[in-house]
């Protein structure tokens, strides 16, 4: 039984937390497990809203999202952790990037999957995958939303996070 204002099954701020947390934790052990064997490990998060990953702020310029701030905390938390400390030699805000449809002013957007917004980042993810899987390449943490289908194959993905709620 719910009363007004409850919920249930929805992405409380302590789940998603905690996605985000064993998501970066799980690749960081993955990291460990393919050292030295010329594997790149990535992890997938597919996001609900853009907006959660990448926000505005007053002025129109890019600003951090609540998932962005959120996996760049749990990220430095656990990479200071001895056993991890020096794994991925890279800059923080090097590590992660979010792949998303843009307008024509180059602001990105929440889009259905099937748009020609979504088929231009779709291709563009397609023709940098070569490059995306080198190990110099600092990106291990993809953010997306609705641009990532099917037809996008990589063995390198070892971690998919899905951040959204669910309907039905």
């Amino acid at each position: 039984t719910l009363s007004l204002g409850q919920e249930t099954g929805g992405i409380r701020e302590d789940l998603w937390r905690v996605q985000i947390r064993n998501t970066a934790k799980k690749h960081l052990e993955k990291e460990l497990q393919v050292k030295g064997k010329g594997i790149k490990v990535l992890s997938l998060f597919f996001i609900d809203r853009v907006a959660n990953y990448r926000a505005y702020d007053e002025q129109g310029a890019p600003a951090k999202g609540k998932f962005a701030l959120e996996f760049e905390a749990a990220f430095k938390e656990l990479s200071a952790q001895e056993r991890y400390r020096g794994l991925l030699p890279f800059p923080l805000e090097s590590l992660h990037n979010g792949y998303f449809a843009q307008d024509k002013k180059g602001v990105i957007k929440d889009t259905s999957g099937n748009t020609q917004a979504d088929d231009d980042v779709y291709n563009l993810i397609m023709k940098d995958k070569e490059r995306l899987l080198t190990l110099d390449e600092p990106l291990r943490f993809i953010f997306s939303h609705s641009a990532l289908r099917e037809g996008w194959d990589n063995p390198n993905v070892f971690q998919i996070c899905t951040l959204n709620e669910s309907r039905s």
